[in-house]
């Protein structure tokens, strides 16, 4: 057991915060309720991006970028928006400091005349955009990203999971018709259910949000629900069907093919570096980080072994030998040129990906470097010596199950470690799934509801008549809020487990970050 890791089941949530600081992914910043992303946390972000942003483009997105601050008054056009964000919005009210008449430091000068708010998010600002823009149907759709920081004042902050700064993308797209924007609205759900199972081994409930969890201003919003090995949930992505919400506020409106005038239907749809909290919690274990391997900056470290400078030579003659037939000899070569090659040799195993295998050179004992490497959840690890290169072997460890094998050098290829690795992949979505399950149960009493959600936690699916008074009930009953309504239903009906009257719906209840 990792000394500087507290144990899951003493600490859960200490052992969540031990595991970033292990594995250096962030740490809190100077501003309360802000984080500094370290750059092996920006890395793993890095490689979530890129593989959301193919997607998107492969769907037919584009990227583009809007202002950070936003007119107060932008914020009022829409009133249910503005009252779901009003408690969080940070605003700037002057637009530079000037000497204090005191002598004594410095004070804001410059008041403006109207104050702008720091996005929370952008539907207001790209909402007056696509209002210059649209004039005619043959405008449309209009299918746009944004990667972008958004700042919700939260006070009671968590690294990744709720900060006051965060990271994410945006989508905002606008259509002729209601049909296509929920077109639009299902299609970027199974894209983010898609990403999250297929490349962070997370499997995921898709389901429709509550009337009372919605997104402020929304007609409907639609999410991916993950469960975490405390048994919280935590919501993964959503994706929002605005109908003409917006469009009324933002007059968005366009002639038609009727040579009449319309107003647009919008979408929009987002996920945050909270999918990272998300991929820590899921899969992690006592020793530290445990990463994917299809979001992980290094696949492989490989640590030589060595006592006496002969012996030095000898290895890395070896793994150049090695690394030549995991990634050729053009990219060994090109390694050697690489700043500070000389203590981490840094191989690109994929450099579509800029996933990399690195050989570690430094100065330390080989015992501390396979713990520097299995704390940062890197999916092999490879020890070399003088014995093995007499035997021309290898031993490999697997981060997941921490277990070890020898394996002969002839074995390696980028297909062989390729292999393993996709292994490694469908293991842990395997894992996460049996977890999944396992934990997933149903209650048919209100009684039943609350025994599972105090005694064993996980989900809980349960018939159920959706109102805000009942959502309070047990959400004051029990700390659990209806995560979603699956799309997936059982069919048949039942009776709600809270009012006893005859029910057609299935949600699922859970407490949640």
């Amino acid at each position: 057991m990792a000394r500087n890791i507290t144990p899951r089941a003493d600490d859960y949530a200490q052992w969540y915060l031990d595991v970033i600081k292990a594995a250096e992914l962030a740490e809190h910043s100077p501003v309360r309720g802000c984080m500094v992303i370290r750059p092996e946390g920006f890395a793993v972000w890095e490689a979530i991006q890129a593989d959301l942003d193919n997607r998107f483009k492969e769907t037919g997105h584009v990227n583009a970028y809007f202002p950070l601050l936003i007119p107060q008054s932008f914020l009022t056009k829409e009133a249910e928006h503005v009252e779901g964000f009003a408690m969080e919005c940070a605003i700037v009210t002057h637009s530079k400091l000037e000497k204090d008449p005191s002598g004594k430091g410095l004070r804001p000068g410059g008041k403006l005349e109207e104050p702008l708010i720091v996005r929370p998010t952008s539907e207001t600002m790209i909402g007056h955009m696509y209002s210059q823009w649209i004039q005619s149907y043959r405008d449309l759709p209009v299918l746009i990203n944004q990667w972008a920081n958004v700042m919700r004042w939260e006070m009671r902050t968590r690294l990744f999971l709720r900060t006051a700064e965060f990271l994410w993308q945006e989508g905002h797209t606008a259509h002729e018709t209601a049909e296509e924007a929920q077109e639009e609205t299902l299609r970027m759900l199974d894209v983010y259910s898609d990403f999250v199972e297929d490349a962070l081994a997370l499997p995921v409930v898709k389901g429709l949000k509550s009337e009372t969890e919605k997104f402020p201003g929304a007609n409907a919003t639609y999410t991916i629900e993950g469960l975490m090995q405390d048994g919280k949930a935590l919501q993964c992505g959503t994706s929002h069907n605005l109908g003409q919400n917006f469009a009324k506020a933002f007059d968005i409106d366009f002639l038609g093919r009727d040579q009449k005038q319309h107003l647009v239907h919008t979408t929009s749809w987002g996920m945050s570096t909270r999918i990272l909290g998300a991929l820590i919690m899921a899969h992690s274990d006592d020793e530290g980080l445990v990463l994917p391997p299809r979001v992980a900056p290094v696949v492989a470290a490989i640590v030589p072994i060595w006592k006496k400078p002969d012996d030095r030579a000898q290895v890395a003659a070896y793994i150049e030998t090695l690394l030549v037939r995991l990634v050729g000899q053009a990219e060994v070569d090109a390694s050697k040129n690489r700043l500070g090659s000389n203590d981490l040799q840094q191989v690109f195993f994929d450099k579509h990906t800029h996933q990399r295998i690195v050989v570690d050179w430094r100065d330390a004992r080989p015992g501390d470097k396979q713990y520097h490497w299995e704390q940062r959840g890197v999916p092999f690890r490879m020890e070399v010596g003088p014995r093995d290169v007499e035997k021309g072997a290898l031993v490999l460890k697997k981060r997941l199950d921490r277990s070890k094998e020898f394996i002969d050098a002839d074995t390696l290829s980028h297909e062989w470690l390729t292999g393993l690795l996709d292994g490694v992949q469908a293991e842990m979505f395997e894992r996460a799934k049996v977890f999944r399950d396992e934990n997933t149960h149903t209650a048919s009493s209100y009684d039943e509801l609350k025994t599972i959600l105090a005694e064993q936690g996980g989900f809980v699916r349960a018939y159920f008549n959706q109102s805000a008074e009942r959502e309070e009930q047990v959400k004051n009953d029990t700390k659990a809020t209806v995560r979603c309504i699956p799309l997936e239903q059982s069919g048949g009906g039942g009776t709600c487990v809270v009012s006893g009257e005859p029910s057609e719906t299935e949600v699922l209840f859970a407490q949640a970050y």
